[in-house]
């Protein structure tokens, strides 16, 4: 992860508006959203369904045309047709699902696509890049459902592009394949690519970004780094433990209350204190623990994560605008592909 010395960012979106019109009446599916994403930087688009991420998306990869805004792209307009033309060659777009003929090898999907290029990387590279090399003559329809995630990526790097969108990069895989994908996408930002992402793991935004939006109803309501988005990094420390045996709440030396997310069966024993001075905190409460021979079972000692960041700033998900239409698998000609 990291920056270029371009001051120019490869992103640069202004004010964007985008309506539908459907028989319920009128849908605002972005209010005026802003955002600049660097060069070289991974940048994480975060919201439920229905937020605006697609659309905001759509209108940066030129599927989408905007109402109103700015919006920028390495530079160019996707909104221009002319623009769009040279974006293309630039570009790369993996989206959740992407149409492959079953019955061809990995090696033959991606030769036939790199023809669509002027500067293809080479295949071998790429197979490598993405850890298909044992697979490169296996069949599609042979395929894996990480392997061929895998292969939607390398469709998405074949034309070498300087920037690339991935949507849900990791959804169905197990924990080992998502933490070979993050290593990939690591491996592409020190190729100085720059990612655009969509993800529903609050994990993998923490592991990957370096920074991030969340939009709700249209709107981006936060961004920055994932350590101080909306403040996380000033948030209290909660001290978390299960009541010692023959303790009540009321026996401990500071104040604490019940755990609110404990389990039904801990919901009696699990407690927590906030405070924003955790290192005396911890010395008065291990100190009365070591003095009374008293164990701190469960002991954790943490700030809010970046997922209670991001479902404390969607609370009204549930008010979430619907989503106009879903994406579509891509054709078999790659849209990041010349024209």
């Amino acid at each position: 992860m990291g920056q270029t010395g371009n001051s120019s960012p490869a992103i640069r979106v202004e004010s964007l508006r985008k309506t539908y019109r459907n028989r319920a009446g009128t849908v605002e599916a972005a209010r005026g959203v802003s955002f600049d994403v660097a060069h070289g930087e991974v940048f994480a688009l975060l919201g439920p369904n229905g937020a605006g991420k697609t659309t905001t998306l759509e209108i940066l990869e030129g599927s989408l045309a905007r109402d109103s805004g700015t919006v920028a792209v390495l530079g160019l307009d996707p909104g221009s047709r002319a623009d769009l033309n040279r974006l293309r060659k630039r570009v790369g777009i993996v989206l959740q699902e992407t149409a492959v003929e079953p019955y061809l090898t990995v090696s033959e999907v991606l030769r036939r696509n790199a023809a669509y290029y002027s500067n293809p990387r080479p295949i071998e590279e790429v197979i490598e890049l993405v850890g298909l090399t044992e697979k490169a003559k296996a069949r599609v329809k042979t395929l894996s459902g990480g392997q061929q995630r895998r292969l939607d990526v390398a469709l998405g790097l074949v034309g070498r592009p300087e920037l690339l969108f991935l949507d849900e990069p990791t959804t169905g895989f197990d924990p080992s394949a998502r933490r070979g994908a993050w290593a990939l996408v690591h491996g592409l930002t020190r190729l100085g690519t720059t990612i655009v992402l969509t993800t529903h793991y609050m994990d993998e935004a923490q592991a990957l970004a370096d920074r991030v939006a969340v939009i709700v109803g249209g709107e981006i309501v936060a961004q920055g780094p994932p350590d101080s988005l909306a403040g996380r990094d000033r948030a209290a420390t909660r001290i978390r433990f299960r009541l010692p045996a023959g303790v009540r709440r009321e026996d401990l030396p500071l104040p604490a209350t019940t755990a609110a997310d404990a389990p039904e069966d801990l919901r009696d024993q699990l407690v927590e204190i906030d405070t924003d001075d955790d290192v005396p905190v911890l010395h008065e409460l291990t100190g009365w623990a070591l003095r009374g021979g008293h164990d701190l079972d469960a002991l954790t000692v943490d700030r809010p994560s970046l997922e209670d960041v991001y479902l404390s700033l969607t609370g009204s998900a549930a008010t979430a605008i619907p989503p106009p239409g879903s994406r579509q698998p891509a054709a078999t000609q790659p849209s990041g592909a010349a024209s």
